[in-house]
């Protein structure tokens, strides 16, 4: 379990995170909704020691993850920020191979090579694994990266809008992909998603952020109502009922 506990992140005078407190279960899909602006990606990467906290304490599996070295936290928790801007000129192989790195240190084993293997199926890459990254467009970029994470092999998983790029289809495959995950191989999956109807139809559990400070969380069909969405969002959603999935109609 990640154990978020009265957590603050000051930007100037802005605390764009605000005194935020909230237990992530395992072995389950936690999105994280709100408004741009809502303090969801900062708080990612403070849970990832990308960017560090102002005050407040992160605990994963009861361990402070301030206590914990780089190496051993990589072989934990594995992210996906929003823009990856790599200088080299890499082939989808390499960059997926990266995901090895804190097992590999750069000399990949079978075992490694096993998990590269698996994480390009996964994302469906095998035909274009050796196209360099500038070759590739902005969806087969963004797969490649997801593919890199899920090599990593870490059992919580942090994704910052994995969906950018994407077209409906390959959106699609990749939210079944984290679900497949979390289902089969029992992964924790906290994921930032803009789009509400796919934190409706995937997650099992949502963080709503609002100006920093959590509006409301729970399973998910206790946040897509309209009360809350109203909260959230200050606009009247309507939710319909498809195929067992709360639809929100935000189009109109």
């Amino acid at each position: 379990m990640v154990e978020i506990m009265n957590v603050t992140k000051q930007y100037a005078t802005k605390n764009v995170v605000d005194h935020v407190s909230v237990n992530i279960k395992k072995g389950k899909i936690t999105s994280f909704i709100g408004p741009n602006g809502a303090g969801k990606s900062t708080l990612l990467s403070i849970v990832s020691r990308l960017i560090s906290k102002d005050s407040g304490d992160i605990r994963i599996d009861d361990v402070d993850i301030s206590q914990t070295k780089s190496k051993d936290l990589a072989k934990k928790v594995s992210i996906l920020k929003q823009s990856n801007n790599i200088s080299v000129r890499l082939s989808i192989r390499e960059l997926v191979s990266f995901g090895r790195f804190p097992y590999s240190q750069g000399n990949l084993t079978e075992e490694d090579i096993r998990h590269v293997d698996e994480a390009i199926k996964y994302m469906e890459l095998e035909d274009i694994q050796d196209k360099f990254l500038d070759q590739l467009s902005g969806g087969q970029r963004q797969r490649a990266y997801i593919a890199m994470v899920i090599a990593q092999d870490t059992e919580y998983i942090l994704l910052d809008e994995p969906l950018n790029n994407l077209d409906m289809k390959h959106s699609v495959q990749i939210m079944k992909v984290l679900r497949r995950m979390v289902d089969e191989l029992g992964k924790t999956i906290v994921i930032v998603l803009h789009d509400i109807n796919f934190a409706s139809c995937y997650s099992d559990h949502i963080v709503a952020l609002k100006d920093g400070r959590i509006v409301k969380e729970g399973p998910t069909p206790e946040i897509i109502n309209n009360a809350v969405l109203k909260e959230i969002y200050d606009m009247d959603i309507p939710i319909n009922n498809i195929n067992n999935c709360k639809i929100c109609v935000y189009f109109t």
